[in-house]
């Protein structure tokens, strides 16, 4: 029998097909429509989720910022209650005491005030509100100090015991990130305040042992990343000397009370010139002594585990008898004996006051830094004294400037990419100083590489700088950039010893620098922070003033490269008639009272020859 389909049965497929087929043209469109409500459906939920993200991120930056403010908001009125106290404290004692002769007082060196203050001619309550007194009234001019200490007032009541010490009854300034207990280390960042120290820092109980009265905090550079002296906290302080130029950084609240006659003797850090440089500007005298000579315990730093580029805290003062007298009294068993991390070299007072004739190197221009003109002739002038008084000058050069800044100085500063100073600033307001370093900081580290790619044949130094901030790639890569800085330092004393010589005369940055210019005067890293790097002991003596010439002289700037970093400088220093100019005095490590015996004859000479 044959399967032939009958005519009756290929209707009846034909009927089932034309069914099917209808029903599949009836579903699709519909399947259609479902697809796209299911792809339309995901988009609003994928759009939305975005939103809330957006929502949720944004009331968290603006709870974070209303945190901030408020914090801040604490920590000004904190400020002002302790200079609001302060000032009710200096008018009872002067109406009680109305025969204190304040201006004599405020006249007279530290070591003139420290044998008035021994002989009994004196009294610590009438120095301290004395200067308690100037420091309130430069504070208003300047803004320089963020705390009065009021313990000092009650400091006066048991000074007595410490009669016998080196500084009994000098009131001292000290900077904002040195511990005092129950005040805060803010580094001007607002992450940091509310976190009042536990105790003062061994630098502190020093001063205190040998008789000083802490009586001031003093402002600083957020993060103390800055050459300026502003933070978000307590605000802009100005130069001394022109109100429209920084006093410098980080240390620029201390240079500018100094340098306003607010205080005679203070204690900054240094990490990158934040000593010198801020004395530079503000024309007094600043000491970075050899890297651990003194103790860091209880300073706070924002890069703390750092190890290339060493900070060192150091005194400021307005002569470097000041500076002397504070070193000795530092380095003392009381010190030895808080940080034992400390060699126990105690000050060698026979180098400081020696007279032998010195062999000195100099240099006016590094290959990396053209000084500005003033700063070129501050170096002339003193060589041509030095050698007047029967020392011997010869020519000096810092070894591969141009490789070690970003290599070891750059690259060592920031060898996690800047990671730790973007997390410290997160959360927080940003400075106006900073704002240009931290957007190139926060670049992401693919399209830093590819800028300094870019750079490379218009600006070889930018180029170099901007892969340095990239930071280093892994562990072994930091360990072979610490093996270099330990070669390098080798180098340069093998280096210095083939040239004979005893100590250094380097340029100081200078003059100092219109307002929220600092960022632009950022070569200064190889005249400054090059010192921290070799861990040598360096400071700085205002020697002379800009003038017109100088001024006329700067207009036909260049730079050693010509590019804008050069450019930058130029427009930073510009239009700084009758500022001080400072000269740089280096040593060898654990060379320190040599290095200030060389900074002291250069004072005599330059205050002879005025004569």
């Amino acid at each position: 029998m044959h399967n032939t389909p009958t005519a009756k049965t290929r209707q009846a497929c034909r009927r089932v097909k034309t069914t099917v087929h209808l029903d599949f043209c009836i579903l699709q469109p519909q399947d259609k429509d479902e697809n796209h409500m299911d792809n339309w459906t995901a988009a609003l939920l994928t759009g939305v989720a975005c939103i809330v993200g957006y929502l949720v991120v944004r009331v968290k930056r603006i709870s974070s910022l209303r945190q901030a403010e408020e914090k801040i908001k604490r920590a000004r009125n904190r400020r002002d209650e302790s200079l609001q106290r302060a000032e009710q404290a200096v008018l009872r004692y002067k109406e009680s005491h109305p025969t204190t002769d304040s201006a004599l007082i405020l006249t007279l060196s530290l070591s003139e005030l420290t044998q008035q203050l021994k002989d009994g001619s004196l009294s610590p309550e009438d120095v301290l509100y004395s200067y308690m007194e100037k420091t309130l009234a430069v504070n208003k001019k300047l803004n320089c100090c963020t705390e009065i200490l009021l313990e000092s007032l009650d400091q006066l009541k048991t000074v007595g015991s410490n009669k016998d010490g080196l500084l009994y009854g000098v009131p001292v300034s000290i900077k904002e990130n040195i511990a005092f207990k129950d005040h805060d280390c803010s580094c001007g960042v607002v992450i940091n305040l509310d976190q009042p120290a536990e105790k003062d820092s061994v630098l502190v109980e020093v001063l205190k042992k040998q008789g000083a009265i802490p009586f001031v905090k003093t402002n600083l550079a957020q993060a103390l990343m800055s050459y300026d002296c502003s933070n978000p906290i307590y605000g802009q302080t100005v130069n001394p000397h022109n109100p429209q130029k920084t006093p410098g950084g980080s240390s620029g609240g201390e240079a500018a009370l100094i340098g306003g006659g607010g205080s005679l003797l203070g204690i900054g850090t240094d990490l990158g010139g934040s000593i010198r440089l801020p004395s530079s500007f503000c024309g007094i005298c600043g000491f970075k002594p050899t890297a651990q000579r003194l103790s860091l315990q209880g300073f706070r730093s924002i890069y703390r585990g750092q190890k290339s580029v060493a900070s060192s805290p150091g005194p400021m003062a307005r002569d470097v008898d000041s500076l002397a007298l504070c070193m000795q009294a530092l380095l003392c068993d009381h010190m030895f004996s808080l940080d034992p991390t400390v060699p126990p070299l105690t000050f060698n007072m026979e180098i400081y006051r020696s007279s032998r004739p010195l062999r000195i190197g100099y240099l006016e221009n590094d290959g990396y830094l053209q000084p500005s003109p003033s700063m070129a002739r501050g170096v002339r002038e003193v060589k041509a004294l030095l050698e007047q008084a029967g020392h011997t000058l010869v020519p000096y050069s810092p070894l591969k400037i141009s490789q070690i800044v970003p290599e070891l100085l750059i690259k060592g500063v920031y060898a996690d990419g800047t990671a730790t100073l973007l997390q410290k600033l997160k959360g927080g307001l940003l400075d106006p100083s900073l704002k240009r370093q931290v957007f190139t900081h926060s670049l992401p580290k693919w399209f830093k590489k590819i800028l300094s790619f870019l750079l490379k044949p218009v600006s070889p130094r930018l180029s170099s700088n901007m892969s340095a901030i990239c930071g280093v790639r892994s562990v072994s890569d930091l360990w072979k950039q610490h093996a270099a800085v330990e070669d390098y330092i080798q180098e340069t004393i093998a280096h210095w010893r083939s040239c004979n010589i005893d100590v250094l005369l380097s340029p100081m940055i200078g003059p100092a620098s219109r307002l929220l210019h600092a960022d632009k005067v950022a070569t200064a890293v190889s005249c400054t922070m090059l010192y921290n790097l070799l861990k040598f002991p360096a400071g700085v003596v205002t020697v002379s003033t800009v003038t017109a010439e100088d001024e006329e002289e700067l207009k036909h700037y260049k730079g050693c490269y010509q590019d804008s970093l050069d450019k930058s400088l130029k427009e930073a220093v510009t239009g700084g008639e009758g500022l001080p100019v400072a000269v740089q005095c280096v040593a060898l490590p654990w060379q320190d009272e040599l290095c200030l015996r060389f900074m002291k004859e250069v004072e005599q000479l330059v205050k002879q020859s005025k004569k």
